[in-house]
């Protein structure tokens, strides 16, 4: 059992205890159903305290029991704050630190509540896709007034516990404790003052109405509807508070039920659920121990103050670790820095940072042209030229100058760690930290594992990317990694669509309905179309047999590389991010088109998003088959944070599981007969054939 039974004086106290956040598994709920009983038939005790050991009261449930038999079994969570309610002595709530989703709920069935300043209090099942299903939408309500408990409950946000305590006439907290500190203290008075006090005073019974109810659900709709198109749950929510002004308790738990079971089965809830677990699951490497003793990462450098090196500065900066950026001329490190200024005084001015926050970041950073001045690092990331010679010669500089055991990271994005490492005699340090631009805003990381790669190093950079708010995710090492390597087939996939008949604006149009950030001309032009354009000029003398549309050559040899030229598949005014199609660009498709022999044909938008997504899970499926990536949900991280795949589809791999991986398989089938498409590329990866032979999914 994961709940600890005490008696002091009078008054029992069941604390629970299952770090971190004392989630309420299965035995912390039989804990606390078994202390009550306990104290239940003991004549000395005359009221009952329950609170969470560590730093938490309860986080809610606990998501190592997601999805097994245990989330289910008695007691469940509506059978112990049933318990609760039902107590003949009355039971306090002493509540601190995080007190949320079912922590929430179980606190509410509690007679009393006593909270420590500072309490993260939240209900924010809505981000799984879900609302509260242990009665947060009928008790809350009550509790605390419709209006904020249907903004905590829509929006999921945690609020902190002096602030709800400061809303009129709220009953949500009988009293506020002086100090976290003091808490145990006060809430053992507490309920000794109020053993005698009866009838027991229950949230349920607490009335529950809006002054103007319909108007007001009303306008919630709209509002939540316009936030959160593609996601069923917050419009949810609305109609479970409306049901707790207009039913009876009773009435309104059963109809809260309804919602939470019939959201469980939905795609949206499946894939927020699925991207909540593989976040935490990427952090996880099969053969790295959870124990493995970190290195200590105490200052950085960074080679390169460009664009990406300085947005890879400003992260470590927020995190308050020291930065040294090295440059070969003061001129390219003076342009580096205004660049940091800048980015700093436009959130000073927009109030997302204060000032002394961000002289105290710049106070950090400190530049050098010498190598020499960064023996002491205990880390250096470089972001120089994408070319083997150029990073050859930093690495030996690199070799040279720095202490040992300190990390050498590369930020490439297609080169070869493992030839990168060879530059150095100690390979075992050397590792890829691939950010995505703008480095100082994208989330997601990630971490090429070179064959010599040191346990310790990458234990340490995962580490580390936590601290800087990054979701990290390992891959081997091969030509792309993961996000490029996908990419690239989704890419060959758009060419062929406009050798056959699509437009760029076409293709984009379908994709962003699907519910890409952008589709795949826009990103092409974003990004700079030299960069796949150097790309396809290597994969045609290492590649010859790989087939390309000619297009985007064409598009190249015009000097139109996208936003950075003004011009690119669309047409750009300075200042402005909106796409112009371009007449003479459709015209060079035609004429390239009409020059090959082909016949354009009417393209529908379900074979453009089945061809460009089939694309990136037919090659994920090979990734994971050579072992580059060691999980299907690794893929999925790397698609959501990086390249703008929709959240409520979960990722490229989770979509192809709800499609059906035999449906997947028929349609690359029926792919593979067009003959202007790559017949060898549309042969499903082994691994793909094999799960859907045997009626199995990737994640």
């Amino acid at each position: 059992m994961t709940a600890k039974y005490e008696v002091h004086g009078s008054v029992a106290v069941i604390t629970l205890q299952n770090p971190p956040v004392n989630g309420l598994g299965h035995a912390t709920r039989v804990g606390i159903t078994d202390g009550l009983q306990k104290a239940q038939a003991d004549a000395s005790v005359k009221s009952i305290v329950l609170t969470g050991a560590g730093k938490a009261f309860s986080g809610g449930a606990d998501i190592k029991e997601f999805g097994s038999p245990k989330a289910l079994a008695e007691p469940n969570l509506l059978s112990v704050i049933l318990a609760v309610e039902n107590s003949s002595k009355p039971v306090v709530a002493a509540i601190h630190s995080v007190c949320m989703g079912g922590g929430l709920e179980l606190a509410l069935g509690c007679h009393y509540r006593i909270a420590a300043p500072g309490t993260s209090v939240a209900l924010p099942e809505v981000k799984l896709g879900l609302i509260p299903g242990a009665g947060g939408t009928q008790r809350l309500p009550r509790a605390l007034g419709v209006e904020p408990a249907l903004n905590m409950i829509v929006s999921g946000e945690p609020v902190k516990s002096e602030l709800l305590a400061q809303i009129p006439g709220q009953k949500l907290f009988d009293k506020m404790a002086s100090s976290a500190e003091s808490l145990a203290e006060e809430a053992l008075a507490y309920a000794q003052a109020v053993s005698d006090t009866r009838p027991l005073p229950l949230v349920r019974n607490l009335p529950c109405k809006h002054p103007n109810g319909d108007a007001y659900f009303q306008f919630a709709r709209n509002m939540v509807k316009g936030m959160a198109k593609n996601f069923p749950a917050p419009g949810k929510c609305v109609d479970a508070v409306e049901s707790a002004t207009k039913k009876k308790f009773d009435e309104g738990m059963t109809f809260e039920r309804e919602i939470f079971t019939a959201l469980m089965f939905t795609p949206e809830s499946r894939a927020l659920r699925h991207i909540f677990m593989a976040e935490r699951a990427a952090s996880k490497i099969p053969d790295v121990p959870e124990d493995t003793v970190k290195r200590e990462i105490k200052s950085i450098a960074v080679i390169g103050a460009g664009t990406m090196g300085g947005g890879i500065a400003m992260n470590f900066l927020n995190a308050g670790i020291p930065v040294k950026m090295l440059e070969m001329k003061q001129e390219a490190l003076d342009k580096g820095l205004g660049i940091i200024r800048k980015n700093y005084e436009s959130q000073v001015k927009r109030g997302k940072l204060k000032q002394d926050k961000y002289e105290q970041r710049m106070s950090l950073l400190s530049t050098t042209l010498s190598y020499d001045d960064l023996k002491d690092a205990d880390m250096v990331i470089e972001a120089v030229f994408e070319e083997m010679g150029v990073k050859e010669k930093v690495f030996k500089e690199l070799d040279r100058v720095m202490k040992p055991g300190a990390i050498l990271a590369s930020n490439t994005s297609t080169l070869d760690v493992n030839t990168i490492a060879s530059f150095t005699k100690r390979p075992q340090d050397v590792v890829g930290m691939l950010f995505f631009s703008p480095a100082n805003v994208m989330k997601l990381l990630e971490v090429i594992r070179g064959e010599k790669t040191a346990k310790d190093v990458l234990a340490t950079v995962m580490a580390v990317s936590k601290k800087i708010k990054k979701t990290a995710v390992v891959s081997g090492v091969c030509d792309g990694f993961i996000g490029n390597r996908m990419i690239e087939q989704y890419g060959r996939q758009g060419g062929f669509l406009l050798d056959e008949g699509c437009t760029p604006a076409q293709v984009d149009k379908a994709m962003e309905k699907f519910g890409m950030a952008m589709g795949p001309f826009r990103m092409g032009d974003l990004a700079g179309n030299d960069i796949g354009w150097a790309i396809r000029k290597r994969r045609y003398t290492e590649k010859p047999d790989m087939k390309y549309s000619k297009t985007a050559d064409l598009l190249c040899e015009k000097g139109r590389f996208g936003q950075k030229t003004g011009a690119g598949w669309y047409d750009y005014v300075p200042g402005k991010r909106d796409a112009v199609p371009n007449a003479e660009v459709v015209k060079m498709i035609e004429d390239h088109r009409a020059a090959q022999g082909i016949t354009p044909r009417k393209i529908s938008d379900e074979e453009i998003v089945q061809r460009l997504v089939y694309a990136l899970v037919n090659e994920g499926a090979q990734i994971l088959e050579e072992g580059i990536a060691s999980k299907a949900s690794d893929l999925d991280i790397v698609y959501l944070m990086g390249y703008g795949f929709p959240i409520h589809r979960g990722g490229p791999m989770l979509y192809a599981d709800q499609v059906g991986l035999f449906n997947v398989v028929q349609s690359m089938q029926r792919f593979a007969q067009n003959p202007l498409d790559d017949a060898k590329f549309w042969q499903p990866a082994p691994l793909l054939a094999k799960l859907a032979a045997e009626g199995k999914t990737f994640n």
